[in-house]
């Protein structure tokens, strides 16, 4: 049965009068306070309720507050148990999840009911309705200009252990035989006593970690081998190709092996190392992940955010940072990918920046033209480095068209022309290219009547970019591209984003969204106590009572002014006053 409790309507006799002034101003001042205020009636409860039913069953937990709660236990990178306990006891959830009662039928959620819940919000993919609605709000609330933001990816680990080649083999065939005997005993039974004994019990799964570098040649022969049989043996079986753990197994052996088909019977031959893709199973409990030569196993979290780029201190700790956007994949996932999304989702929610700093992978000449479309520039360096000793595009001179008009020595061009397929071509005086010291490094090669200059719009575009990286405007815009850094850092420390207690890609985007939410609580909060420190509310003047000192503060300037001017003007008039001021 549904229970949930209207949070917009003020109490007629305010529950929390209770607490003392002092504490109830810290409470109001942190992110309880301004989650309870902004957050919590606003959370999208309506897409959880399908999920109950109105009149049948025992009641739920009130869901605003349960729906909060997981925000919560990922904000503080907190276990379940530990969030019971803090759901239970702690007055600073308690207000801000606007729980007053002193009841467990209010106070109490067990683990169950936690764990319920997050899978519920999980399977939806409420995650992201929940970081949506938390950051429009945020954004709304303290009038955050979006119109600078930077984007960066950052690496991630899932609960999953690093596993070699052998592991891998031989973790798949367990946890297959696992499967099987669970969900298809009658055809477990048939499987051989040698092959259980090697690979189901965990006694002997372990020995497979213990294989001396000498004999590991021959044990992962074995292991593959194995796989093999077993996949050559049910291919046909629709029983078992049903089951998640065969498509284990083979995936593995795609990734692995080169498999041929000889005569009817399948032949398999280890891959060498280097040609194993990155997108290959990096361990059977955790299928999505992938593999980034730097960094490793795992996941990666693409994350777009607001900056500040102003020097003045109390501007930047009275302006929000804000976290606009977070996209979980699998580490395999070239950045190259990330930022149109990024730009599209921003847009649809009317956060869509005007400039974006970003690194060079995200700089591609692809995406800056389909960003340039979106009226959103890219400010990113350019791929790779040009050759040494060498003349570039860069080098020759452009007029405000982007069209060459004369060479590095300073000969003016003849002639410009521009193909259908975007190649274009220069011409040259060959009586200035044929005796010019630079000919070997210069690109400019002889034709038939001119020398020529032949390039794509492509290259043009890309020369510029780089004849612009070294202007002092260019500089100063991109260094403050690095502070998402700091961002991903504070997401680590206070949130334990980097090393997650869960598995899979649909647990680790929900864990790292709730994540971003917190760290984008913690920054609001933050935020507002400096304005409150200033006497300046968020998206107003002066607050309430320092407008009024001030208003009183100008009628008594204004009114001295004039008995003093009026003073004046007596003293001018009466001499004998005139002489007694004097």
């Amino acid at each position: 049965m549904i229970r949930v409790r209207d949070h917009k309507t003020p109490y007629l006799l305010d529950p929390w009068d209770y607490i003392g002034p002092k504490r109830r101003k810290l409470l109001d001042d942190s992110w309880a306070g301004l989650f309870r205020k902004h957050i919590l009636s606003e959370l999208p409860v309506r897409k959880v309720t399908s999920c109950y039913t109105s009149g049948v069953g025992r009641p739920s937990k009130e869901l605003y507050a349960a729906l909060g709660a997981l925000i919560l236990q990922q904000m503080h990178d907190l276990t379940d148990e530990e969030t019971v306990s803090q759901f239970s006891f702690n007055l600073q959830w308690h207000y801000a999840l606007d729980i007053p009662g002193e009841t467990d039928e209010a106070k109490y959620m067990c683990a169950k009911t936690l764990w319920t819940l997050r899978h519920m919000v999980a399977e939806k993919g409420l995650d992201s309705d929940l970081f949506n609605v938390t950051t429009e709000i945020l954004a709304k609330v303290f009038e955050v200009d979006t119109s600078k933001q930077r984007i960066d990816s950052v690496h991630i680990h899932s609960n999953m252990r690093r596993l070699g080649r052998i592991c891998i083999f031989s973790q798949g065939i367990h946890n297959f035989f696992v499967n099987l005997k669970r969900q298809r005993r009658a055809i477990f039974k048939t499987i051989e006593k040698e092959l259980l004994d090697r690979y189901l019990t965990q006694k002997s799964l372990g020995c497979f970690s213990l294989v001396k570098p000498s004999e590991s040649a021959k044990t992962l022969e074995t292991v593959s081998r194995d796989l093999l049989s077993l996949v050559e043996r049910f291919r046909e079986n629709k029983q078992v190709t049903s089951l998640n753990t065969f498509g284990i197994l083979l995936r593995v052996l795609k990734d692995q092996c080169t498999l041929s088909d000889d005569a009817g019977s399948m032949e398999m031959a280890l891959k060498e190392p280097k040609k194993i893709l990155s997108s290959s199973l990096q361990n059977p409990s955790d299928p999505d992940a992938g593999y980034d030569a730097h960094k490793g196993q795992g996941y990666q979290i693409q994350a777009m955010e607001t900056y500040c780029n102003s020097a003045d201190a109390a501007t930047k700790d009275t302006t929000l940072n804000l976290i606009t956007h977070v996209e979980v994949e699998p580490a395999h996932i070239s950045d190259v990918h990330a930022l149109i999304p990024a730009l599209e989702s921003t847009r649809d929610r009317e956060l869509a920046p005007e400039e974006v700093l970003a690194d060079s992978l995200y700089g591609s000449d692809e995406n800056r033209e389909k960003a340039k479309e979106m009226r959103v520039e890219v400010i990113a360096p350019t791929m790779g480095t040009p050759k040494e000793d060498t003349i570039s595009l860069a080098d020759f001179s452009q007029n405000e068209k982007g069209k060459i008009v004369a060479c590095p020595r300073g000969h003016a061009s003849i002639k410009f022309k521009q193909g259908k397929k975007g190649t274009c071509s220069v011409a040259f005086d060959s009586e200035h290219c044929s005796v010019c010291p630079l000919r070997d490094q210069c690109p400019v090669k002889p034709g038939r009547k001119r020398h020529y200059l032949r390039f794509d719009l492509k290259t043009l575009r890309i020369a510029g970019r780089r004849a612009r990286e070294h202007t002092p405007e260019f500089k100063d815009k991109y260094r403050w591209r690095s502070g998402i850094e700091s961002t991903f850092s504070e997401m680590d420390k206070k949130t334990g984003v980097k090393r997650l207690r869960v598995r899979g890609l649909s647990a680790v985007s929900y864990c790292a969204r709730l994540k971003a939410i917190g760290v984008n609580l913690f920054r609001a909060a933050r935020v507002k106590r400096a304005l409150d420190a200033l006497k300046v509310a968020p998206g107003s003047g002066l607050s309430g009572i320092c407008s009024a000192i001030f208003d009183v503060k100008e009628l008594f300037l204004s009114r001295w002014r004039r008995l003093r001017d009026v003073f004046s003007q007596a003293i001018e008039n009466q001499p004998c006053i005139a002489r007694i001021a004097a």
